[in-house]
């Protein structure tokens, strides 16, 4: 903590509170010459800005008097029900409005439910590497934690099924699994139709809650986005979260819910504490946006740039680093996820990766444990593709003298 002068006030609580690794560097980067490959910023060309224009003035015109006003916690009633329209394009079906809850983002999702959810000592299971952000909200939570390996295919699901066995036999219940399936943030994996139905299984027979993180579901940019586990969830034990972030603009700082009705209510009574409600205006601009089929018809255009620039970033790192490196081809969201040789450090090596002009996160914070000192997350969303080619050519540098 900075402030030692004051600490002595501090809760017991903010001990546990962990700086997003990410935010930090981007605080690094901000206005200098550094190629970032840090943080999971959209291409912002992929923002439908005129778009938005023509939408913001429409508001304005004619809902000014509630969008500039205070509105439902649970969010206002038009993006509630078109966001049950999205979420059938993904192949959530058989829900209503009273399923949905608009946030702030799936950080303040995923902030709410892992503390509506979480006790300390609880049994919770999260994929090896994870992200970050919201390791950092369960850390905070203080529960057991249980890693899952990450494999090519997803998570390790006999490991998984092992560990579950382990603690029934020793009379342990596990609370909740925290899984992206999709484009795994930051692994880049996709796990399959019937790794889902496992999961699912899994949560059936050993009981236990699953958040399902849907960030990426609508950017997988090879093959068929496969249908979320909330698509298959009979029992309403899986609950899921997706983001405007990625598919309109991060800067509307809007997410969403769909969960058993129980639990929304819940999460209603929890965001009351925390800030009332999700801003309306912007809440009236992403309804719209659905509305017209803005984001359904921009999708596509980002895919087909993502896809390009994660081949620019494939075939640099293919060409620059050394050969007994390991890395992930995801097939959509913005990541490659590297696994260095063993006697890297890649915490250590940031510095000199930055005094050269290239920012990347190292893995370890992706690990409950901060365990995968030797890996890191590389961004492809964001810089141009000339840029991607010239930092991984210099990370390649780095990392040979390091060997050396």
């Amino acid at each position: 903590m900075l402030m030692a002068k004051w600490s002595k006030f501090l809760s017991k609580d903010t001990t546990l509170l962990k700086t997003s690794e990410i935010r930090d560097l981007l605080k690094l980067t901000e206005g200098k010459n550094v190629i970032s490959l840090a943080g999971g910023l959209p291409d912002p060309s992929t923002f439908p800005a005129e778009d938005i224009k023509n939408i913001t003035d429409y508001v304005l015109q004619n809902y000014a008097s509630r969008a500039l006003q205070y509105s439902a916690t649970a969010g206002i009633p038009e993006l509630r029900k078109e966001l049950v329209n999205l979420s059938s394009q993904r192949g959530i079906t058989g829900i209503n409005e009273n399923n949905i809850f608009v946030t702030v983002g799936s950080q303040e999702a995923l902030f709410m439910l892992f503390n509506i959810f979480v006790d300390p000592g609880d049994h919770v299971f999260v994929e090896m590497p994870s992200y970050l952000a919201a390791l950092n909200i369960l850390r905070a939570r203080n529960p057991q934690f249980h890693g899952i390996p990450l494999t090519e295919k997803g998570p390790d699901l006999d490991k998984f099924e092992e560990e579950l066995r382990r603690l029934k036999s020793e009379g342990k219940s596990p609370k909740l699994l925290y899984i992206i399936p999709t484009a795994q943030n930051p692994g880049g994996t996709t796990l399959d139709m019937e790794g889902r139905k496992r999961v699912l299984e899994l949560a059936s027979q050993y009981d236990f809650l699953i958040v399902e993180d849907d960030a990426y579901g609508f950017l997988v940019f090879e093959g068929e986005s496969p249908a979320p586990i909330k698509a298959l969830d009979k029992e309403g034990r899986v609950i899921y979260t997706g983001t405007f972030s990625k598919i309109l603009a991060p800067g509307f700082r809007l997410g969403w819910i769909v969960a058993d009705e129980e639990i929304i209510q819940n999460v209603e009574l929890y965001k009351q504490n925390v800030d009332l409600h999700t801003p309306s205006f912007t809440q009236f601009i992403a309804a719209e946006a659905i509305k017209r089929n803005v984001i359904q018809n921009n999708i596509p255009r980002v895919r087909q740039l993502y896809r390009e620039k994660r081949d620019v970033m494939l075939q640099a790192i293919e060409e620059y680093f050394p050969k007994d490196a390991r890395w992930s081809k995801p097939v959509g969201g913005m990541f490659v996820f590297a696994w260095l040789p063993e006697k890297i450090d890649a915490l250590n090596m940031l510095p000199k990766a930055l005094e050269r002009g290239v920012a990347y996160v190292p893995g370890s914070s992706f690990y409950y444990d901060y365990s995968g000192r030797n890996t890191m997350r590389l961004n492809f969303s964001f810089p141009p593709k000339e840029k991607l080619v010239e930092g991984i050519r210099i990370l390649g540098q780095v990392i040979k003298e390091e060997l050396a």
